[in-house]
């Protein structure tokens, strides 16, 4: 049996997207407002940023219009994410597509005009006006500012330049169709959420293997056009990056991260090195615990010990949560319990929804949470990193100025992987049988490091020899692709897990790579959530207090500063090493509990 349509799911475990737009209806006539509104706006201002006052005024009012078009932005994704198949939310998905284009040219003589001023000038309005980071922000672009027409005309364009990304989607969700598999004589039924979010981790090695070489032999079908999707985003961004003046699509892709060069190389190659070893032991665990004869790489996901993995309703999942993130304080508590009484959260498994799972933080409303409930104890501590973001940016919205509320994505995964090692402290001291203490600790290296500090990582070091590739002037192709995410995993993995046909395929599944240098950041967040779990774990309130003043910062400082409130310095490697002898130290107490249970 294949998923419900949207329209057969309980409606009480959708999101309620009502504080954006009470309807469609009341979602156009603001659109249209708002492409009035850029007019007018650049109408009044364009030629006339001449005064502190009138920058003042003009900078407020661009608040305002950027609030207007994060509330209509998030409608339409949100629609959209749902269900890609309803024709009603494409096309509105599509109509502020193309209106975004238009608002965004006729608002870029803003930045155009003010990054013009002599240098001082801008320091000056940076220390006088309520907007400091904003004009640091303009200060740092100044060298790579182009002509204003181009601004204006790359912002025209930003429509087609999102398609990639589109494309990308719509092949994943709308053309791509699993069908069925063979497993024990019996024919099953597979979906990308099927497979991501049950199969691939099913402890039963027949049907687990079966839906891998099933769901990869549906993939390449598709490779040579999510080939060539992925080669249009990343010459895109090489053009960009070469007119911008950038010495690489790298530095270029960094520049709005606030990070340098150092730290992005040292977070992938030291993570690569260092971490690899530790993994391998823990395959290896996992190829003795479930008695298999060869460990392959569709086997890395699955649990140590099924047996010990409760089964979890959407109502049991709240429970979990509020003892996990309670020690956070009342306010904090509060979102989390609006979350479930106010539906900001999408539970339900439909056609035509978005795989994986996220946050999105409107500005000016609640956040809204997307994720396909599975009733396995993993998604816990999934809702618990996505109530991460959620709690991060309700904070940053409520204590910052739009500008300032976004922090670098070198940092946005820190405050999310926080809550999922708050959630394995928590259920650490729910129970001292060693069975279940070792699946919470198999779950927290499995659900919160596998995914963040190998996956991602992996994804990151892919994604790096693809920009080295691009810079020096090579197009991207199916079997180039193929070639260097295989050669990637084989690296971290060596000898202990077999590289299966089909698992160089991974890259076609990741949107991330159509968001800029996002994988690699994962690891970084993960950095900092473990360090300070482990504060919060000795110290208390005092620790909780001072997270939440990082939280509250939102993006008024840059991630090594923002790191640095909590006494973490990033720009060392103390903090890697760290974090790599604790994931050690689980791996070290996984295999005594393991001999202590076999014996």
């Amino acid at each position: 049996m294949g998923l419900p349509s949207r329209s057969e799911v309980n409606a009480s475990e959708t999101w309620d997207l009502s504080p954006l737009f009470k309807d469609d209806a009341s979602f156009y006539q603001a659109l249209e407002q708002a492409v009035e509104n850029a007019r007018e706006f650049n109408k009044k201002y364009k030629g006339n940023l001449n005064n502190t006052d009138i920058i003042h005024e003009a900078l407020d009012t661009y608040a305002e219009l950027n609030i207007a078009l994060d509330t209509l932005g998030n409608y339409a994704n949100l629609q959209f994410s749902t269900d890609q198949t309803n024709p009603d939310a494409g096309k509105l998905y599509s109509k502020f597509s193309s209106s975004y284009g238009k608002i965004a040219s006729e608002l870029t003589f803003l930045n155009s005009e003010l990054i013009a001023k002599e240098e001082s000038e801008l320091i000056t309005l940076k220390d006088t006006l309520p907007y400091s980071r904003f004009f640091e922000k303009l200060i740092k672009a100044k060298p790579y500012e182009l002509h204003p027409e181009v601004e204006k005309a790359l912002a025209s364009f930003s429509p087609v330049f999102n398609a990639p990304y589109n494309l990308y989607d719509t092949t994943k969700m709308q053309d791509i169709d699993f069908g069925t598999f063979e497993a024990h004589g019996k024919t099953i039924p597979m979906s990308y959420v099927s497979f991501e979010g049950e199969l691939e981790v099913d402890n039963d090695t027949e049907v687990r293997r079966n839906a891998f070489k099933a769901f990869s032999d549906t993939l390449r079908r598709y490779e040579h056009t999510t080939a060539k999707t992925y080669d249009t985003q990343v010459k895109q961004e090489k053009i960009e990056s070469e007119l911008r003046g950038y010495d690489s699509v790298i530095d270029f892709l960094l520049h709005d991260q606030e990070v340098s060069r150092d730290l992005y190389n040292r977070q992938i190659d030291l993570i690569t090195k260092e971490l690899a070893p530790h993994m391998r032991r823990y395959a290896k665990l996992i190829q003795k615990a479930n008695k298999l004869e060869t460990m392959k790489f569709e086997d890395l996901k699955i649990s140590l010990d099924e047996s010990s993995e409760p089964d979890i309703t959407v109502e049991e999942s709240r429970d979990y949560i509020k003892k996990a993130l309670s020690v956070m304080g009342e306010e904090y508590m509060q979102l989390v319990n609006d979350s479930y009484d106010k539906r900001y959260i999408d539970f339900v498994q439909n056609k035509g929804k978005s795989t994986g799972a996220f946050c999105a933080s409107p500005y000016a409303t609640n956040p809204f949470i997307l994720i396909s409930w599975t009733s396995k104890m993993t998604e816990v501590f999934v809702l618990a990193h996505e109530l991460g973001h959620a709690g991060h940016f309700n904070y940053a919205n409520n204590n910052q100025n739009i500008f300032d509320a976004n922090c670098s994505l070198y940092f946005v995964e820190a405050p999310s992987t926080m809550n999922e090692m708050l959630m394995a402290n928590h259920l650490l001291k729910e129970s001292d049988d060693p069975r279940f203490k070792r699946w919470v600790i198999a779950s927290i290296i499995s659900r919160t490091y596998y995914h963040n500090f190998v996956t991602h990582l992996l994804e990151a070091a892919y994604q790096r020899e693809v920009y080295n590739r691009v810079d020096a002037g090579e197009s991207l192709t199916a079997p180039l692709l193929n070639e260097i995410k295989r050669n990637v995993i084989s690296d971290f993995w060596g000898d202990a897990v077999e590289i299966t046909e089909g698992a160089e395929l991974t890259w076609m599944r990741q949107p991330h790579y159509y968001m800029g240098l996002y994988p690699y950041t994962y690891s970084a967040g993960l950095t900092i959530a473990t360090l300070m779990s482990k504060r919060i774990l000795e110290e208390g309130q005092p620790a909780v207090e001072a997270w939440t003043e990082v939280l509250k910062a939102g993006g008024s400082k840059t991630p090594v500063e923002l790191a640095k409130m909590v006494n973490i310095d990033l720009t060392t490697d103390a903090p890697l090493k760290e974090t790599i002898a604790y994931i050690g130290s689980l791996v070290d107490e996984l295999e005594k509990l393991t001999e202590e249970i076999e014996n």
